[in-house]
């Protein structure tokens, strides 16, 4: 998705990571940039862009389970590539991550795999779609219906994801501005997916339903040096679907995006300013002060409503660590949906 996905340059140099968070500030040196007008090519776009520093296949979902248990889940790979030449074998300077959780109300359940690129490790590629990391994968002969495994030492889970509207994209046609110096991504998510599926927990399997929402995005400098982290919402508000963020800056101001997904699949973009997340509650969280409830508005929609943590607790204890768990949503609109949160380490 998005700007969650940006704290796997944790792999740069470590003289970088000191601009903007987890480096992404950082020069691009080479690599390419994303222009205006956006252009994508399916299903080309599913696949991997190498010519750029950072990118993410990114899944969040909210699943209940058979006797009405909510529970969270989130499959993400990331590609970060040290140099923008080519290269095989050992000598490919891609990286890859892959994180896998379960949240549920009492528990949070997390694994993370690295992988070097050129070996067969780890990848992604378009037609048929698979991204991959040793043995967790979204695969499917097409974007529209997919497979997602993963495990980790406590549970595992194996899915089925199927999309039920089209693909939308964020910010200018998929151009999705991040400060006001103008860095910006490529951005793109497939909010629309019904899954199904076996969650394998410590206490036995429970089978599951519910929606899931993955995001595509790439850049090679999205962020500014002055950026210190985000907050990021996907939100399912029964009229509509509502991503958000704010990325906050040194000087304790915020830059933020939106985008209104309606049922049909059609959005509107909201410029810096539009979208508003005001903390309303922090939790001590592995040592840290993490806010776990939010206010947040989007008032040309009519949105002003309470988002609130399943598990407050929901903790990715990976190599960049950040929060980022289910959320429950009430006030104007009820709904569900996913939060991440970055810097609060």
């Amino acid at each position: 998705m998005n700007v969650r996905g940006l704290a796997f340059l944790l792999f740069l140099p470590v003289a970088a990571v000191a601009q903007g968070f987890a480096g992404l500030g950082t020069e691009t040196e080479g690599f390419a940039v994303p222009q205006r007008p956006a252009f994508f090519d399916f299903p080309a776009d599913h696949g991997a862009h190498p010519g750029y520093r950072i990118e993410w296949w990114y899944v969040t979902a909210n699943l209940e389970g058979e006797y009405g248990t909510p529970y969270g889940l989130q499959w993400t790979l990331f590609r970060s590539a040290l140099a923008p030449e080519p290269g095989t074998g050992w000598s490919a300077p891609q990286l890859w991550m892959g994180h896998a959780a379960v949240t549920t109300p009492d528990a949070h359940h997390v694994a993370e795999r690295l992988a070097r690129g050129g070996i067969g490790q780890a990848g992604a590629t378009a037609a048929p779609f698979a991204a991959w990391i040793d043995d967790w994968q979204i695969a499917g002969p097409d974007f529209d219906t997919l497979t997602m495994t993963a495990s980790g030492p406590d549970f595992a889970f194996d899915t089925t994801l199927t999309a039920q509207g089209p693909i939308v994209f964020h910010g200018d046609s998929g151009y999705s501005v991040k400060s006001a110096q103008g860095q910006a991504s490529y951005y793109y998510s497939q909010p629309f997916y019904d899954i199904a599926g076996t969650l394998t927990l410590p206490e036995g399997e429970v089978a599951v339903t519910g929606e899931a929402w993955l995001d595509r995005e790439w850049s090679s400098q999205p962020l500014s040096e002055d950026q210190t982290g985000w907050d990021w919402f996907s939100l399912s508000l029964g009229t509509g679907k509502l991503m958000g963020f704010r990325l906050r800056q040194i000087d304790g101001s915020v830059y933020t995006s939106a985008t209104w997904i309606d049922p049909q699949g059609r959005t509107t973009a909201y410029p810096d300013g539009a979208f508003q997340a005001e903390p309303v509650m922090r939790t001590e969280v592995r040592g840290n002060t993490v806010p776990t409830g939010w206010r947040v508005q989007l008032a040309a929609k009519g949105v002003d409503v309470t988002v609130a943590a399943l598990n407050p607790q929901a903790w990715m204890d990976t190599t960049v660590a950040y929060w980022e768990g289910p959320v429950t949503v009430s006030g104007s609109h009820d709904g569900h949906g996913y939060l991440e949160m970055t810097g609060y380490d």
